[in-house]
């Protein structure tokens, strides 16, 4: 077995050769790196002191006077003590006197086990030692030098350094062991001390880990106590989600931070953000600040829920014409396939209605399922309008004001007219007007008269605030929103004929639509300015919207041959420009219940951070719809379910 000092010694010429067993060598050979003025090797005889001085194995600790000169001339002559300088930087790399595998195999008792130790009990052997099992690798290190980082003694100054830096123990015998600076702490001692290395001391357990959070990042981070019942929680606890399902880019949650006042969260991970007890004292929720941190409207919470501050608007228009008889489905309105996600807000206008409203609003909360809830809901005559909102953002409306307007006095059954529903949505406000104008070919002044009585006739808004009362005009409705919403049955037609109409249908897919829109007598008119001041109307891709047959696919074939025209249309108007996005504008020709094709628009809608001033709904929605919904749902999924069953037990089987 070769001496321990040799291997300390080769670590300072060459730290990669390995220690491998040869034949035993004299002592003065192995510490001729530290000699002085040595030519060769030397010998010692049988009564040199250097022979009989005790070795390693026989002694407690390795003494670090070593002879720095031996004479030739005189063998018998006492060595003079010499003491090595340590360098003045400590080398940081580890020589392979630590084995490396021994010293990664020990473990660090933790806080129970360190009690447990104290009070006389054996501490339990965690699961970082039982992870790497077998005996301990051989290790070339000097007798009560132990790989334990317990055992290792803090470093000690030794005398003649000169004020320099303290070394570690390493560079005291040979310069060449270098540990890590954040393992081995390095202490100032009395000059009169000399290091020494730790042969036969007690070893010293670390101090307890305090319940704290660093103390919990530690034994999570570096997996010191796996087995701890604190640690699985805490690595979960690590999780959270990167946006937020209403939109992309919203914060991160707070479950990502180490934070330990989170553990009376019942979940570790969540789709809500926790909400601290303090920030439930501390906010009134009635600044009434555009700007103030905990404003129910400000910019905090509407950054909350919609960080790129727009939302998703779905408008749709229908006359119905009167039929009782409802689609089977509503997907294909509702739930179109250019959409890959539904959207915020619904609204749905409706013209010459079913008779049975309670009917159709029951139909268009069992489509959208639990997830929306009905806002507002009013009727004039046969007109109908629905506002349909996701059920976790009715707490940032306003009162829902609607007000009516009738163009035709005469009748009894108030088939032309429009009605109109304001609210606001944090700082934005909305009006969403569905119209049923004049009806005939060439009856446009009376579709002028129409649409300027309903602008001026609108009672809007009531008691909401304007949010932009100086941009307002008395004499015109939609000048005192921030976002207005047009849609109906503005019976506008193609002009020149059915004749000449059939024969642009008859063209090129490509060609006709734009052919049939340079006869269309609502976007003259526009172009004049005599009707729908200020609004916009996304591109038509769609072929006219009426008249069909019913049930068909097939435009007017009775005696009346009426001219195919787009008679639903759906237009916008933006008090800020550029605040109204529409990205898709289309029909739906599967609904075939009615002459008319249901149109629909799905649009962007900015949205500005409010005052919380204003009357708020409250969260109120209509709770009895909503139940009646939802049954509708489950009691259709079991009936789907039975059906299955019953299929299966009438099939046939046969075996050959």
């Amino acid at each position: 077995m070769p001496s321990k000092s040799a291997c300390l010694g080769r670590s300072e010429a060459d730290p990669q050769q390995p220690c491998t067993p040869g034949p035993l060598q004299p002592e003065g050979g192995m510490l001729q790196g530290h000699l002085v003025n040595s030519d060769r090797d030397l010998a010692p005889s049988p009564g040199s002191p250097a022979a009989d001085r005790p070795g390693p194995e026989n002694s407690p600790g390795v003494p670090l006077d070593i002879p720095a000169k031996i004479s030739n001339e005189d063998p018998q002559a006492t060595a003079t003590p010499f003491t090595p300088k340590p360098p003045m930087r400590p080398r940081l790399e580890r020589a392979l006197s630590l084995d490396e595998k021994g010293w990664r195999r020990r473990r660090f008792p933790n806080s129970q086990e360190d009690l447990a130790s104290r009070n006389g009990a054996s501490p339990s052997r965690g699961s970082s030692q039982d992870a790497v099992p077998g005996p301990p690798a051989r290790t070339c290190l000097p007798p009560g030098l132990s790989t334990s980082l317990q055992e290792i003694p803090t470093s000690r100054r030794t005398p003649g350094d000169g004020g320099r830096s303290p070394s570690s123990w390493g560079n005291c015998v040979s310069g060449g062991i270098g540990t890590s600076q954040d393992l081995l702490p390095r202490d100032r001692a009395s000059p009169g001390s000399c290091a020494r290395l730790a042969g036969g001391l007690p070893s010293r357990p670390l101090p307890a880990m305090e319940w704290s959070v660093a103390a919990d990042s530690l034994r999570t981070a570096h997996k010191v106590d796996a087995d701890h019942a604190d640690y699985k929680r805490r690595v979960q606890s690590r999780l959270f989600r990167a946006h937020s399902s209403l939109g992309p880019g919203r914060p991160p949650s707070p479950l990502a931070s180490d934070d330990c006042s989170l553990r009376s969260a019942k979940s570790s991970f969540s789709l809500l953000a926790p909400i601290r007890a303090k920030d439930v004292r501390s906010r009134s929720y009635l600044e009434g600040s555009l700007l103030a941190s905990g404003a129910l409207m400000g910019a905090e919470e509407l950054a909350r829920y919609f960080p790129d501050r727009t939302v998703a608007l779905f408008v749709a228009t229908w006359n119905m014409q009167g039929q009782k008889e409802l689609p089977v489905n509503l997907d294909e309105l509702l739930l179109p396939a250019e959409a890959d996600y539904a959207q915020d807000l619904y609204v749905v206008g409706v013209q010459e209605g079913c008779s049975d409203r309670r009917e159709w609003e029951t139909r268009l909360q069992e489509t959208l399922g639990p997830h929306y809830v009905m806002l507002h809901s009013a009727a004039h005559g046969a007109l109908h309008l629905s506002v349909l909102i996701r059920r976790d953002l009715i707490w940032f409306c306003s009162e829902v004001e609607s007000s009516t307007v009738t163009t035709r006095i005469v009748s009894q059954i108030k088939t032309k007219g429009a009605l109109g529903v304001g609210f606001t949505f944090f700082g934005t406000s909305f009006l969403f007007i569905t119209s049923h104008f004049t009806s005939g070919d060439g009856k446009v002044s009376e579709r002028l008269l129409d649409y300027s009585k309903t602008i001026q006739g609108l009672a809007l808004p009531k008691n909401v605030p304007d949010t932009c009362p100086y941009r307002s005009d008395a004499a015109d409705v939609t000048t005192r929103f921030d976002g207005v919403f047009w849609f109906g049955d503005f019976n506008f037609r193609l002009s020149g004929g059915r004749v000449s109409v059939e024969a642009v249908l008859r063209q090129d897919p490509g060609a006709r639509v734009p052919a049939l829109l340079q006869l269309d007598q609502l976007a003259r008119e526009m172009q004049r300015g005599s009707i729908f001041k200020g609004f916009q109307e996304p591109d038509i891709h769609f072929l006219p919207s009426y008249k069909f047959d019913i049930g068909k696919d097939s435009y007017d074939t009775s005696s009346k041959q009426r001219t195919p025209s787009y008679t639903d249309r759906v237009m916008y108007r933006s008090r800020h420009r550029g605040d109204i996005c529409p990205l898709t504008y289309s029909s739906c020709p599967g609904i075939k219940t009615s002459d008319h094709r249901p149109v629909y628009g799905l649009f962007r809608v900015k949205v500005r951070p409010g005052r919380d001033n204003i009357p708020l709904a409250a969260g109120k929605f209509d709770r009895e719809l909503y139940l009646v919904g939802i049954k509708r749902r489950i009691s259709k999924e079991m009936q789907r379910q039975q059906a299955l069953k019953t299929q299966h037990a009438s099939a046939i089987c046969t075996v050959s």
